[in-house]
This record gives C-alpha cells, structure tokens and sequence, in this order.
C-alpha cells in the first residue's frame, strides 16, 4: 500500500527530495504522493522532519 502525507505536513519538500521515483509533489498546502508510482520504500518517512508520510 503506498504512503500518503498526513495534514501535518509542513510543506518543505523534504519528502519530495528523498523520494527516489519521484512519486512526490507539491499539492494545494501539502505534498501529495502519487500512489500508482509509489513504491512503499519508506525513504520519504525518513526525511521527514514532522513524521507527515505515513504507511
């Protein structure tokens, strides 16, 4: 199941730069995870500084 970002997301794209599929952009106030090309790696949980992308 791929990840998404939780409202706690504080838009500074830390996500996004780990993402190594580049399944990760810039939505309306938050990043978004485009499911169909997330691979559930985790790398963008672990670059998070607030914890936002959640399994």
């Amino acid at each position: 199941m791929a990840y998404t970002i939780s409202d706690d997301c504080i838009a500074c794209g830390a996500c996004a730069d780990g993402c190594p599929v580049n399944a990760i952009s810039e939505g309306d106030g938050k990043y978004v995870i485009d499911a169909d090309a997330c691979i559930d790696c985790g790398a963008c949980a672990g670059t998070c500084p607030v914890g936002a992308p959640q399994a």
